[in-house]
């Protein structure tokens, strides 16, 4: 395929949001440790956060045009 599809953008949204989440909880486990700074953390959870709410507000769509298409006479 050459754009790939829907399921594919998902999917690396989703991934995208994992990986950014996982590198926020390092950071903060290295600021604990004193091996951060407390920028690279704020950094890195507002990071994890844009992409979680990237991933929201795909499944929001999701959701409005699913319940739109069932609102389709047939």
């Amino acid at each position: 395929q050459a754009g790939g599809g829907f399921g594919d953008m998902l999917k690396s949204a989703m991934s995208d949001a994992m990986q950014q989440s996982k590198n926020a909880e390092t950071q903060i486990a290295n600021q604990v440790a004193g091996k951060a700074q407390l920028i690279d953390v704020a950094t890195a959870v507002s990071s994890a956060e844009t992409s979680l709410q990237t991933v929201m507000a795909i499944r929001d769509q999701v959701i409005s045009a699913y319940q739109e298409i069932m609102r389709m006479p047939v």
